[in-house]
């Protein structure tokens, strides 16, 4: 989890180069076009299962099983969209009016527009929160800041407790929203803590600092979902005298451009939904289990990419707003389409969250100034309090799993290479440029892994399943027997015909034919 320096390769032929762009897009588009072709053959069958809505456009119909982008979509209709709007409006007019009013003014309004969403009592669970990882903060203690704050975490996992906040409210979407809420700010309060026990305060007395942690956690656009941006960030930047943070400030010109990306992301992951329903096909094991080869790359595909472009919407418009208050919000995701590597995907993809891990858990047990021992363990409860952090549930704890050892790997193969033994026969064995195509070959299999990863991530257990075995059980070694077949024995005019076991264990008989196995082509997925 650690950053390095940017490797700079050598220069490849460009028509090496164009002929890898080639089957990277041709891949992508021609496998997101037989899902296309997918979803509308069996649209009747998905709009009897799912419901699927009326779409914005004619003719099309809108797959609205992504829980996710649904919620925040509906609350942004409904309330989230008025209340950043206000935001920013009483942002700029306390700059303009009354500067030295403009935090308390923002902590006020964030508290009201929390009341006006959450009530009384989920905000009176907030400040609960609030007061006692405050008090326990004052006794300068990591390990009993952790163990308040996780403890108040886990409250949102008892039964008992679930229940009388779900009586709270009329609809079960008010209630989720209080959880996202408590579980963001968790991480601020820990932030404010461990600041607290790790340096003296940015403030000596105890009600201004009480004061900054209310506005730190009910600051408005991040309120909700984030992105994260750590508690003495956060008081430096706002701190920024007036004078000094107008020279600074974004001009309309770029807030103008900024919203019409948001507003392109949006309309491109509506757009996306319109044209196959990936959530509704693979919450079916059975769609999953027949859609054809390409199809399913672009399932994959599909699901990565919406996950994408729908960060890049809730990141976006909060990121906005902040840059309004002269705050420097976290970067936005990076495409995760040129991710090849587990650490790349955690350092780029939300920014935020990576530097809070980074500055609070990996680097504070040793990280990777201790050792090997060290480095993993800490690696270890990094991925581990990202599990918890998420609801813990068992396809979690596989995804955090396979992560925390795909970081190790890369870091461990990283070494391998990098020691003066290899590094010197591959400079006299190789050119610059084979190295490079070398490296590229490792990171497919990093790309592979890391897919499935987010997979299981995205859909669950039993999705990345099914991936493992119709790709890497059974497309992969099945493409290589197959071309291997032909190269020591022509096709005859009857090729032997095998199938799955009842159990569908590899290999016994498979149903297609050796000369004419169909998956997906190996090559597809390294050029994610």
């Amino acid at each position: 989890m650690t950053s390095n320096p940017k490797v700079r390769w050598a220069p490849l032929p460009r028509t090496e180069l164009l002929v890898y762009w080639l089957l990277s897009f041709g891949s992508h588009f021609y496998s997101f076009y037989e899902l296309h072709r997918f979803s509308k053959e069996h649209e009747a069958g998905l709009d009897r299962q799912f419901q699927l809505e009326t779409g914005l456009v004619q003719g099309f119909k809108r797959d609205a099983s992504d829980f996710e982008w649904n919620f925040w979509t509906e609350w942004a209709h409904k309330s989230l969209l008025w209340t950043l709007t206000g935001h920013a409006l009483l942002s700029r007019f306390c700059c303009i009016f009354y500067p030295q009013f403009r935090v308390a003014a923002l902590t006020v309004y964030g508290l009201l527009a929390a009341v006006g969403v959450l009530g009384l009592r989920g905000v009176g669970v907030l400040l609960l929160h609030v007061v006692l990882s405050f008090s326990v903060a004052q006794l300068r203690r990591s390990a009993l800041c952790w163990a308040c704050n996780l403890l108040l975490l886990c409250t949102l996992h008892v039964p008992p407790l679930q229940d009388i906040q779900r009586g709270w409210y009329e609809r079960d979407e008010e209630y989720y929203l209080l959880l996202f809420s408590v579980a963001v700010g968790t991480l601020r309060l820990l932030s404010f803590s461990l600041e607290r026990c790790g340096r003296p305060a940015v403030h000596a007395g105890t009600f201004p600092q009480l004061c900054w942690l209310l506005s730190y956690t009910f600051y408005h656009p991040f309120f909700y979902n984030g992105p994260v941006i750590t508690y003495n960030d956060f008081v430096e930047q706002m701190q920024t005298p007036v004078e000094e943070g107008e020279r600074h400030k974004p001009g309309a010109r770029y807030l103008l451009l900024r919203s019409a990306r948001i507003l392109m992301w949006w309309c491109m992951a509506e757009f996306m939904i319109h044209v196959t329903y990936m959530h509704a096909i693979q919450s079916n094991e059975t769609y999953l289990e027949i859609l054809p080869a390409w199809a399913l790359g672009g399932l994959a595909l599909a699901l990565v990419q919406f996950f994408f472009v729908k960060y890049l919407v809730l990141f976006g418009l909060p990121s906005t707003l902040a840059t309004l208050d002269r705050l420097d919000p976290p970067g936005l995701p990076r495409c995760v389409s040129i991710m090849y590597s587990f650490t790349g995907m955690w350092r780029h993809f939300d920014k935020g969250l990576y530097r809070w891990l980074l500055r609070y858990i990996y680097v504070p047990l040793g990280g990777s100034h201790r050792g090997v021992p060290r480095k993993m363990f800490s690696t270890a409860l990094a991925f581990g309090f990202v599990c918890l952090w998420h609801g813990g549930h068992d396809y979690l704890r596989c995804w955090a799993l396979m992560n925390w050892l795909g970081v190790l790997v890369e870091t461990g193969l990283k070494a391998l290479l990098d020691s003066a033994l290899l590094r010197s026969f591959f400079e006299r064995h190789s050119s610059a440029a084979a190295r490079r195509r070398l490296a590229a070959l490792l990171s497919a299999f990093s790309t592979a892994a890391l897919i499935l990863s987010n997979l299981i991530f995205l859909g669950g257990i039993h999705v990345g399943r099914i991936f493992w075995r119709r790709v890497f059980l059974q497309g992969l070694p099945n493409r290589a027997t197959s071309a291997w077949n032909r190269l020591i024995c022509p096709p005859k005019s009857q090729p032997v015909v095998v199938s799955l076991d009842s159990a569908g264990s590899w290999p016994h008989r498979c149903r297609y034919p050796s000369t004419g196995f169909c998956r997906v082509p190996p090559f597809f997925f390294f050029f994610f």
